[in-house]
C-alpha cells in the first residue's frame, strides 16, 4: 500500500490530535487545529486528502468541507467526530458533490477501523460509512421521513421558543402557511394526534415541544446547533422594529 500521500488533518482536541499522529504514523501528516488553517493547505492540492473532525471553532468541519469541495471537487475528506447527529448527517447530504468519494468514521472505533476508512476512501476510492451511522442516512434518504429545509427552518424556530407570528414574520409567510409546514414537519416526526393524550385526564401534549423533543432524540437538532441559531435569532431580532 502506498502511504507517500500526504494526508490533512483537522481536529482541536489535543488528544484526537495525538491518537490520529500514531495511528497514522505511516503516512505523511500535515497538522492543523481548525479548519481555516485546513482549508488553506487544502488550497495546495488538486486533489487534498483530508481527516477532519466536525466541532472546531472557527470553521467547522461542514464549513471546510463546503469550501474546499466548492474549490477542490475532487478532495476525499473522512469525517472523524463523536457526532451521529442526524443534523449532521443531513448537512452533509446537501454538499457532498456528484460522485465524490468521503468517508464518516465515529471516534469510538478503534484504530483499525480508521485504518479501514482510510484503505476504502483514499487507496481505493470508494466511500465508507460507518455502519452505526448507516441507520441514520437511510432515514433521512427516505422521502417518507426526511425533513425538508423548510420544515427544519420551522423546527429551529419552534425549538427556539418562536410564536407563529414571529415565525410568519422571520420567514415571510403568512400564519396560514406557518402552521401548514408545522402540520408537514409533526406528520415526518410521526406525531399522532389521537394517540398522544396524558391519562387519565385525556389531555392531548404541547405537539410544538413534543416535535422538539423527538428531534433531539434523533439528532436533527443539538444543542451546538441550537446554539447558533440562537445566535442568529439575536442578530435578526436587531435588524427588527420592536
Amino acid at each position: 500500500m502506498n502511504n507517500t500521500i500526504e494526508l490533512i488533518i483537522a481536529e482541536d482536541n489535543p488528544r484526537d490530535r495525538e491518537f490520529l499522529c500514531s495511528a497514522l504514523d505511516a503516512y505523511q501528516l500535515a497538522v492543523v487545529d481548525n479548519g481555516n488553517d485546513a482549508y488553506q493547505l487544502a488550497t495546495h492540492s488538486t486533489e487534498p486528502y483530508i481527516i477532519s473532525d466536525l466541532q472546531m471553532p472557527e470553521c467547522n468541519g461542514i464549513e471546510l468541507a463546503k469550501k474546499v469541495w466548492q474549490e477542490r471537487p475532487l478532495a476525499r475528506i473522512i469525517f472523524w467526530t463523536q457526532f451521529q447527529d442526524e443534523v449532521y448527517i443531513r448537512s452533509l447530504s446537501d454538499i457532498i458533490p456528484a460522485e465524490t468519494v468521503y468517508g464518516y468514521v465515529l471516534k469510538n472505533n478503534p484504530s483499525e477501523q480508521l485504518l479501514k476508512a482510510i484503505n476504502f476512501v483514499f487507496h481505493e476510492s470508494q466511500c465508507w460509512i460507518d455502519p452505526q451511522i448507516r441507520p441514520v442516512q437511510q432515514r433521512t434518504q427516505q422521502s417518507k421521513s426526511m425533513i425538508s429545509d423548510l420544515e427544519f427552518e420551522v423546527l429551529i424556530d419552534i425549538a427556539l421558543g418562536l410564536t407563529d407570528e414571529m415565525i410568519a414574520k422571520r420567514r415571510y409567510l403568512s400564519k396560514r402557511g406557518v402552521q401548514s409546514r408545522l402540520k408537514s414537519l409533526y406528520v415526518k416526526l410521526k406525531i399522532e394526534h389521537d394517540k398522544l393524550s396524558l391519562s387519565p385526564f385525556g389531555q392531548k401534549v404541547n405537539l410544538r415541544s413534543r416535535a422538539v423533543a423527538i428531534a433531539l432524540q434523533r439528532g436533527l437538532v443539538n444543542p451546538t446547533e441550537l446554539s447558533n441559531a440562537e445566535a442568529e435569532l439575536m442578530n435578526w431580532f436587531k435588524t427588527i422594529p420592536m
